[in-house]
């Protein structure tokens, strides 16, 4: 019961993170979804870390890891939007906003992961 809830507390944070930053950096005038991207880069970035940092010399708990990993990158990071919004790129035929989104989206969140977990190797 206690991992649910650690998984439930990460997962709401992370979720009211992403909508505050979409909000302010998702783009209205050309439909660019600056912070759906920012939010899965950070993420992707934050799962690095706090994943590197649990494996480095265990200095994460499993309670950590749940909350922080499982729980709040969970909730910040977005693949059902990410989803939606590539769908509407197609939709309206803007397939370079697509190829733009869906190849930057995957290349600088692997680097974002990898960089992260080098940071937590660093610190």
């Amino acid at each position: 019961m206690k991992n649910l809830v650690l998984v439930f507390v990460g997962g709401g944070l992370g979720s009211v993170l992403r909508y505050i930053i979409g909000k302010y950096l998702n783009s209205t005038e050309n439909g660019v979804p600056y912070g759906t991207f920012t939010a899965n880069i950070l993420g992707s970035l934050l799962i690095g870390i706090i994943l590197g940092l649990a494996l480095k010399n265990n200095s994460l708990t499993q309670n950590h890891t749940l909350l922080l990993a499982t729980g709040f990158c969970g909730g910040f990071t977005t693949f059902s939007t990410f989803a939606y919004e590539n769908h509407m790129f197609l939709k309206s035929g803007d397939f370079v906003s697509f190829a733009i989104y869906t190849i930057a989206s995957f290349v600088i969140g692997f680097l974002a992961v990898f960089g992260g977990m080098f940071l937590a190797k660093i610190f």
